[in-house]
């Protein structure tokens, strides 16, 4: 029903950027709170940053300054630019939305993960 394609993922030296793009498609009717999380090997997946349909953004202390979120209603597509990169941002970065979308009988609201999308970040 929705299908979330990530890009932008790769490898970066210490110090560097990167910016990741998720484009969300479908049948959806509006899309609620969307976001970014993380998980490096070995550990728990775990949040980078969301925001709400309205702009309001929550960003986890261990990016905050370095990273920011944003998105583009019109196009159902949010963003996370990276600056400073740390190779502890190394990680498969995951996009997240929660979604109305047009069902066969009703309408559903729906959770809905991408494949993630790898950055490496080098010292």
């Amino acid at each position: 029903q929705v299908q979330l394609v990530e890009s932008g993922g790769g490898l970066v030296q210490a110090g560097g950027s990167l910016r990741l793009s998720c484009v969300a498609s479908g049948r959806i009717i509006s899309i609620n709170d969307m976001g970014w999380y993380r998980q490096a090997p070995g550990k728990q997946r775990e949040l980078v940053a969301t925001i709400t349909r309205a702009g309001r953004t929550n960003v986890a202390d261990s990016v905050k300054g370095r990273f920011t979120i944003s998105r583009d209603n019109a196009r159902n597509t949010v963003y996370l630019q990276m600056s400073s990169l740390r190779p502890e941002d190394t990680a498969v970065y995951y996009c997240n939305i929660h979604c109305w979308v047009r069902g066969a009988g009703r309408d559903e609201y729906l959770e809905v993960w991408g494949q993630g999308t790898l950055v490496t970040v080098s010292s």
